[in-house]
């Protein structure tokens, strides 16, 4: 029945999980080296766009194409790295790669890349996957049988990854890793930008990045513009 919903819904999606259960996906894809990611807070997010998070466990992988993404340079009065270094933010101030998860608004972790140099705070949120790998997982994760729900948004897309504070810190660039930034699977669509959402400081700031036409893309679609 999810082959069914998925193939309906989202053809390009059935396809793309087929092709990882054919084991093609594994294959072309590796963990990012830290010499790609761009040593910048807004370029890293626009980068990231089409790169893909991988999760390792031991019932099986998890994976999603990033098509949306939030970043937090520093001096950013949004950010939680603002007001310094803590033992709470303390990865956010990790070279660029590493993860930072954190618990939001009481209900969800949510998943970060640190993306500065060693010991300045800045960071990129990942707020949207397209679902590749572990589809049936991340359904019993959610709870939910709609792929649109799966991945979209970032509270939906730690749910559905398996993504909680035991993940923070760890290295996105490392091979030895079982939570890591991969290379695309495909080509990238065209990349919008437009405002962040869910702030109440620096909301105007253009800093978020999505693959247009992404029906994965979270947030009211009329900012996506």
């Amino acid at each position: 029945m999810l082959k069914q919903n998925i193939r309906s819904a989202y053809p390009r999606l059935a396809a793309d999980s087929t092709q990882a259960k054919c084991g093609t996906s594994r294959q072309r894809m590796r963990p990012l080296r830290r010499s790609e990611l761009p040593p910048d807070t807004i370029l890293l997010a626009r980068y990231l766009v089409g790169k893909t998070l991988v999760h390792d466990l031991q019932e099986g992988r998890l994976s999603g194409r990033i098509v949306e993404t939030e970043a937090y340079p520093v001096g950013d009065a949004a950010a939680h790295s603002f007001r310094g270094e803590t033992k709470r933010n303390r990865s956010l101030f990790l070279v660029r790669g590493h993860a930072y998860v954190y618990f939001a608004y009481g209900s969800c972790w949510m998943m970060n890349v640190s993306s500065e140099g060693d010991g300045v705070g800045a960071g990129v949120l990942i707020r949207a996957l397209e679902p590749l790998e572990g589809i049936e997982t991340m359904e019993r994760n959610r709870g939910v049988s709609r792929p649109y729900d799966l991945t979209r948004g970032p509270g939906r897309l730690a749910q559905s990854m398996q993504i909680d504070k035991s993940q923070d810190g760890l290295d996105l660039c490392s091979r030895e890793s079982p939570l890591w930034l991969g290379t695309p699977v495909k080509p990238v669509g065209r990349i919008g930008i437009t405002t962040r959402i869910g702030l109440s400081r620096e909301a105007h700031r253009e800093w978020r990045f999505y693959e247009r036409g992404n029906p994965f893309v979270s947030g009211p679609k009329r900012l996506l513009i």
